[in-house]
């Protein structure tokens, strides 16, 4: 029996004998499911207030430097590391431009943790190399890995190879898709996504961009388009919408949304020079954004389900028949925007939060500074629970902030390490991924998942 199988029968049966069953603790892909950065409503949640010790079930210790995030699945907790023989590599954190570092033969591991003890139940080397020159504040291990609930895909694109492993950590299939020159070598970081019987990745470089879908059993390449060389670091996205399924690919120089056949459905133009938020659905719209910090033009997209051709709205057009809003200058840069209770929230760089009416784009309220807790500033991106929106920077403190019409700050946690992993929220644990650590947050007196 699978597990998403056995899954479904122990739940069937907890619903026969009339238990009440929590939702599954899941946490399959890069901000979750749907790539939205929201927990599961109705279930239990973590704790609002926590630090190095306190509502700490357990820490794990994360050998080499990845800014790959967790993901959870079937008890288990999964997160990809390069590793360096003989060195620690140091995190960086601010805003660098132009700088870069490389050199060395690195191991590409994929760790397997079990969520509620943090005992390591596994690590497996996929591949070893001396990857391509990266941005200074990059890792060898960016990309976050997904799961069905069955395997885990794990992608590492400077040195080019995609990698599924069972939960069990057997390794199933590898394929090497290349590894390119990225602009200024600043590296890659686009994730892969796994839907129904594929897995779907993209890498735009310099030299030769693709989208690419994988059979999920065999790594078998079922189709493969090229696209505009330019670099990008936007995860696709996966939109599951009332007329269709389509793969939603953001970029600097043309948002593309494909069916899952790879024929192309409708284009956008008029993105900031730098992408690097990832699209995500939610409220029944899909929402772009791209905010290069230096740019003028750091728009955010509301699309209507259904388009087709170039829905590119005009410089004087607020709105069009597939753009239900935009706004020209309100995008983050490296974080993406979340939209939670019909409300946005955008997170910059720098600490400044605003809040935004998700169905029109009117601002609720104006932007608001929030403290780092020490050097540089923020690169995850901000996730919610239980009526709550949490900003983690990038010197490992989480401000928690009411989601409501006011800003209105609830607590300031603070783990004291490097951090610019998004953490994943799975039932009641919340697991943050520190430059050498994984933290499982959990009230004490809660049972484990």
């Amino acid at each position: 029996m699978t597990t998403r199988y056995a899954v479904a029968f122990a739940v069937s049966v907890l619903v026969a004998a009339g238990a009440v069953a929590a939702p599954p603790a899941e946490w399959p892909q890069f901000r979750g499911a749907g790539s939205a950065g929201v927990a599961p409503e109705g279930g239990p949640t973590p704790p609002v207030t926590w630090s190095a010790t306190r509502n700490v079930a357990w820490s794990a210790e994360v050998p080499g430097l990845g800014w790959s995030c967790p993901v959870v699945t079937g008890g288990r907790v999964f997160v990809t590391s390069a590793v360096k023989a003989g060195e620690t590599e140091r995190p960086q954190m601010g805003l660098y431009l132009g700088k870069t570092r490389g050199g060395g033969v690195h191991q590409f591991v994929v760790y397997c943790f079990d969520l509620a003890s943090g005992k390591k139940l596994w690590e497996r080397e996929v591949h070893s190399a001396e990857p391509r020159p990266i941005h200074l504040k990059n890792s060898f291990a960016t990309e976050t890995p997904c799961t069905d609930g069955e395997r885990v895909y794990a992608y590492f694109g400077n040195v080019g190879v995609l990698a599924c492993l069972d939960l069990e950590g057997a390794v199933v299939w590898t394929v090497k898709l290349g590894a390119f020159k990225t602009r200024f070598d600043w590296g890659t970081g686009a994730s892969p996504v796994v839907h129904k019987d594929r897995v779907y990745v993209v890498n735009d470089n310099e030299e030769q961009s693709f989208v690419v879908a994988l059979d999920k059993a065999t790594g078998r390449e079922v189709w493969r388009k090229p696209r505009e060389r330019e670099s990008n670091w936007a995860t696709p996205f996966v939109w599951q919408n009332g007329k269709r399924t389509e793969l939603v690919v953001a970029a600097s120089k043309r948002v593309v949304s494909y069916d899952l056949d790879g024929n192309e459905l409708w284009g956008l133009r008029g993105m900031s020079s730098i992408t690097v938020c990832t699209p995500f659905a939610a409220e029944g719209l899909l929402y772009v954004a791209s905010g290069y910090f230096q740019d003028k033009l750091r728009p955010v997209y509301a699309i209507r389900p259904g388009a087709a051709g170039d829905i590119t709205p005009k410089e004087d057009e607020a709105k069009s028949e597939f753009v239900a809003w935009w706004s020209r200058t309100i995008a983050p840069y490296n974080t993406s925007p979340l939209v939670y209770h019909g409300r946005m929230y955008v997170l910059t760089d720098q600490g400044f939060l605003t809040c935004y009416d998700a169905a029109s784009g009117q601002v609720v309220f104006a932007k608001k500074r929030i403290e780092t807790g020490g050097s540089g500033g923020f690169t995850a991106s901000p996730w919610a629970y239980g009526g709550r929106v949490f900003c983690l920077s990038e010197a490992g403190q989480t401000t928690v902030i009411d989601a409501g019409p006011e800003f209105k700050v609830i607590a300031t946690n603070a783990l004291d390490e490097a951090a610019l992993a998004n953490p994943a929220v799975a039932g009641e644990s919340l697991v943050v991924r520190t430059a050498g650590k994984l933290y499982c947050v959990r009230e004490k007196a809660a049972a484990a998942p």
